[in-house]
């Protein structure tokens, strides 16, 4: 029988502040253990918390971004979670239950299945980080480390509006582009700074929704799908061999490719949500959202119908838009191979699409990079695509020279890019580079190719393509590979056509 995959995420955000959520300890990834945590992160007696305003501005431009400010609450109230672990040593977190900073709002992601869909989201909330337990390091005991102890998090839970593990993905991935792009998060997966709990269930189609498992701490993308379809296995092999699913918390094990369970599933009820007596409610007011929307960048939406008005396909305008810094670099690379006061074409656009989405993603993949790093910078590529257009140098210029520059940038751990518009020109004039483009030049080569090769012009009126391209390769030999092939093809054909 048919069974339908029901998927919400709660994904948690780390907010690019300097300091934690409600004290000044610093927010740095990487310190010795325990040398980041405050007395109000280490709760001792008598300290207060007060809340971070650069946190909370974070959290208006996310609001913003998904839905505008109809989805912002101006009034919000942090509440205490209460619940006992070693790493939480107040006994709670604090975070926001009842009054959200935002609710509602919606994330558009494209589905492999359904095509452009739009995910829901329930609320994006504040809260405080808690600490972590070591238990590697130690023979027969564990340690705690309470350095991430109050740093400041974006809990932001969607519906469960996805259908396909590949459906969650799309989402996460889509999300984590958006709080690097409107520049809340660094999205560092590796850190912590960007990690997801999947909420997984089946049930039969038309039926109402199954119980669910909460998979916990994913942190890759990968991990998360392979995380989403086993679970999505187990459950239904349970419920065709006649048993029942157990509402719980399970963690994934990549090793084993299995979840497995950590503890049964807590209810709201069960961690006795009060407002915090120590914090006053977060008042938003117009002006300063006002404020936050005048200094947001273009909004992933709108850049994705400007990049469809270039004429670029549906699938171009995806992957240049499923990422923050490849649609900026895009958006550098068409800005430098534009002459002064041009307009650029739609094949124009398609050219330097092409180039990014294949010979620049493809170094970027094989050297496992960071989204943000390029071997090569969009304005040398543009400088060098534009010398294309202008049929000043060859496609085989431009691509060894990027091969050239880019493994430059590599030699030095991609700490600086490689080339510069300036050094193109040097070395376009250093190894003779520079293409014939000159029409009585190449008209005069072409006269006397067509003279020394009368049998492969005899071969093409007769309808053999092959022999027009040995007179085209002709050509190109006589001259050292520096004519315009564009032109040396249009020449020959019109006067083979005589």
């Amino acid at each position: 029988m048919n069974w339908e995959i029901v998927i919400g995420l709660e994904t948690h955000a780390q907010l690019s502040t300097a300091s934690k959520m409600f004290s000044g300890a610093s927010t740095a990834f990487g310190a010795a253990p325990n040398t980041q945590a405050s007395a109000v992160d280490i709760a001792l007696p008598g300290v207060l918390p007060v809340a971070n305003r650069g946190a909370v501005e974070r959290a208006i431009r996310f609001g913003l971004a998904v839905g505008g400010e109809k989805v912002i609450n101006r009034h919000s109230i942090f509440a205490r979670k209460n619940y006992f672990y070693p790493d939480l040593p107040k006994g709670y977190q604090i975070s926001q239950y009842e009054l959200p900073i935002v609710k509602g709002g919606e994330i558009p992601i494209v589905s492999p299945t359904r095509g452009e869909i739009k995910i829901r989201l329930t609320r994006a909330h504040l809260e405080e980080d808690a600490g972590k337990s070591l238990h590697e390091a130690f023979h027969n005991m564990s340690g705690i480390d309470l350095n991430r102890a109050g740093v400041p998090l974006l809990e932001i839970v969607s519906e469960p509006d996805m259908r396909s593990a590949e459906e969650a993905v799309a989402y996460a991935k889509t999300l984590h582009s958006l709080v690097r792009w409107i520049g809340i998060c660094d999205g560092n997966m590796q850190e912590g700074s960007f990690r997801c709990d999947a909420n997984v269930s089946v049930r039969r189609l038309g039926a109402q929704l199954g119980t669910r498992a909460e998979i916990k701490n994913l942190n890759s993308f990968r991990f998360l799908e392979r995380a989403i379809e086993f679970e999505v296995k187990r459950q239904i092999e349970i419920l065709e061999g006649g048993g029942k699913i157990v509402q719980e918390t399970r963690l994934y094990d990549p090793d084993k490719d299995e979840t497995r369970s950590m503890r049964t599933k807590e209810e709201a009820h069960d961690y006795r949500y009060f407002p915090d007596p120590d914090l006053l409610p977060l008042e938003v007011s117009e002006e300063w959202i006002d404020e936050i929307k005048a200094d947001l960048p273009e909004w992933p939406r709108d850049r994705i119908e400007r990049f469809k008005g270039y004429g670029l396909s549906d699938y171009d305008v995806a992957l240049l838009n499923a990422d923050f810094d490849i649609g900026n670099y895009f958006d550098g690379v068409v800005r430098e191979s534009m002459r002064s006061g041009e307009q650029l074409q739609a094949a124009d656009f398609k050219l330097c699409a092409n180039w990014v989405l294949n010979d620049v993603a493809a170094r970027r993949n094989a050297d496992g990079l960071q989204s943000w790093q390029f071997g090569v910078s969009d304005e040398t590529l543009g400088y060098m695509l534009r010398l294309l257009r202008d049929g000043a140098i060859s496609a085989k210029t431009v691509k060894d020279l990027f091969a050239e520059f880019w493994e430059e940038s590599k030699a030095k751990g991609f700490s600086m890019h490689g080339g510069h518009p300036e050094r193109v020109d040097r070395l376009i004039e250093e190894r003779g580079l520079r293409q014939i483009s000159d029409l009585s030049a190449i008209e005069k080569i072409v006269d006397e190719v067509i003279a020394k090769n009368a049998k492969q012009v005899e071969d093409y009126l007769a309808g053999k393509d092959k022999a027009f391209n040995s007179l085209v390769g002709q050509v190109m030999k006589a001259t050292q590979g520096k004519a315009n092939p564009a032109q040396v093809n249009e020449i020959l054909k019109r006067k083979l056509a005589r």
